[in-house]
């Protein structure tokens, strides 16, 4: 049985100002350490509910977090991807939010008080599909089902990161001086009370010469304060042989159907005077355009009806650039010399801009008028 989870809302991807790369963690840790996560794509495994006042969340034994998605969460255990965001972080005015109902959202009053970093969080989830227990321990099962090992003794196979030196997590858990991280794929996990030191190497916590070294570590699984550790004080540790397999194929995630494109915000907006006569239109798009389809389909004029009037040019006398940002989803329409004074000005984006699906975008139009200086 499927549960269906209503669209609240879409927000980029992922920002060019953050790492592009995808982080399998937990939602203990997605809590502990929000913003270290803030804006950044990651997966998590839980389990779907809708509560009584609508709001969805995704949820293990510890905690839950809110979930903003479109489509519908099978029953049972489940794999969430999307970007995680922290509202504190972000502002009333940010473009990011244009077009949101945040009542309705995050029972956030848009006149009231801004929450503060930590305390209204959601993961925005681009996809949701159904995933089974791991068969064995790894350390990306080990992040995504903490629970599930915790206090058990296991032996993982990763990459030697040093002390955290590519920044794979938020904190440290300072069990002892030699604690370092060890990685695999998309996850990572501290090792503590074990220095990496064997007969046959000794390793740098901290320059990245041995970054990469394959080892094979046993312990035992730790938490506190939304981290996870596996501590090796009785364990061993060994070099490893880096996987002579392909890993095994994720499974396909079920990605329902995005909505067409369209504009959430516009700078100068709809119908504003006395705008600059030096303004940049900025636009954002609910969704990823391809940059390919814009070329030629971006118009701007001067209202026909005062160019006929005063016998004035119908478009701007001055060069312009159309830039796209795909990070933020952001198109900037720049003048190399300023606006005229006094005339209306009319932005249309035209029939054949496509997403990066392929769905159109429907034609937009934005006037404003520009004041005298």
């Amino acid at each position: 049985m499927k549960r269906t989870i209503v669209l609240l809302v879409a927000l980029s991807a992922t920002l060019s100002a953050q790492p592009p790369s995808r982080r399998a963690t937990n939602i203990a840790a997605l809590l502990g350490f929000p913003g270290f996560y803030h804006l950044r794509t990651v997966v998590v495994v839980g389990k779907v509910e809708t509560r009584d006042n609508g709001e969805v969340r995704v949820g293990d034994e510890s905690a839950s977090v809110r979930l903003v998605f479109k489509g519908s969460a099978p029953s049972g255990l489940d794999e969430i991807r999307g970007e995680f965001v922290d509202l504190g972080r972000m502002r009333l005015d940010d473009p990011r939010l244009a077009g949101i109902d945040l009542r309705a959202t995050f029972h956030i009053e848009p006149d009231g008080p801004w929450p503060k970093s930590g305390e209204v969080t959601a993961i925005m989830a681009t996809a949701v599909a159904p995933v089974s227990p791991p068969p064995a321990p790894t350390i990306r099962a080990i992040v995504l089902h903490p629970r599930r090992y915790l206090e058990q003794k296991v032996t993982v196979t990763g990459q030697y990161a040093g002390r955290n030196l590519l920044g794979d997590l938020p904190d440290a858990p300072g069990r002892s001086r030699y604690d370092f991280v060890l990685r695999s794929a998309d996850a990572a996990v501290w090792i503590t009370n074990m220095r990496p030191k064997t007969k046959d190497f000794d390793l740098s916590l901290d320059a990245r010469i041995d970054i990469g070294r394959w080892l094979q570590i046993t312990g035992t699984v730790k938490e506190a304060r939304g981290l996870q550790w596996i501590d090796a004080e009785a364990g061993t540790l060994a070099a490893a042989k880096p996987p002579t397999e392909s890993p095994p194929a994720e499974a396909e995630v079920r990605v329902p159907a995005g909505p067409a494109p369209e504009v959430v915000f516009s700078a100068p907006t709809q119908d504003e005077s006395d705008v600059p006569l030096g303004t940049t239109v900025r636009i954002q798009f609910n969704r990823e355009i391809d940059k390919a389809t814009l070329k030629g389909r971006v118009r701007v004029s001067y209202l026909a009806a005062q160019t006929v009037e005063r016998g004035e040019p119908t478009t701007p006398s001055a060069e312009l650039t159309v830039q796209y940002s795909p990070g933020n989803h952001f198109l900037e329409i720049r003048f190399r010399n300023p606006l005229e004074r006094f005339r209306t000005v009319k932005v249309e984006l035209l029939e054949g801009i496509l997403g990066i699906d392929q769905q159109p975008l429907k034609p937009w139009t934005l006037t404003f008028a520009t004041g005298g200086s």
